[in-house]
């Protein structure tokens, strides 16, 4: 048979225990929390992918760009820019790289200029071959 004595000491080993697991749950979502708001770096983005080849990097950078800087659209000074801060080499045609990207159906053109210039925007199937790591393409 349990005494009160008992029975207050279990009381406070399980009040113990309930505030040890209560501090280390807040411990590990303080944890989640900081690595989810932990940005990737687009140069970070464009290794994981891991493209062959400047089309390639160019589709990375678009989905990048769209999905990371909530950008609408994406103009050839977005594609540059974006990169110079991969620290990637600057294709000498961007446009090639871009136009190849719309004959495989990945990217398409908006109706809407980014100031002068043109604009483009990934489709569905350029989403989904960035993702699946142009496994599809």
């Amino acid at each position: 048979m349990i005494t009160n004595e008992d029975f207050r000491k279990l009381t406070e080993r399980v009040k113990i225990l309930e505030e040890k697991s209560l501090e280390s749950e807040k411990n590990q979502n303080s944890k989640k929390i900081s690595e989810d708001n932990k940005k990737q770096s687009i140069k970070e983005f464009i290794l994981s992918k891991k493209p062959k080849d400047d089309v390639q990097k160019t589709l990375s950078i678009f989905y990048y760009l769209e999905n990371n800087e909530n950008l609408e659209s994406v103009c050839i000074k977005d594609i540059e820019r974006g990169f110079r801060e991969a620290k990637e080499s600057v294709p000498k045609n961007i446009n090639d790289k871009v136009a190849k990207n719309i004959c495989k159906g990945l990217i398409m053109n908006v109706k809407e200029q980014k100031g002068n210039n043109k604009a483009w925007v990934l489709t569905n199937s350029g989403e989904k071959s960035v993702e699946n790591g142009f496994k599809k393409e």
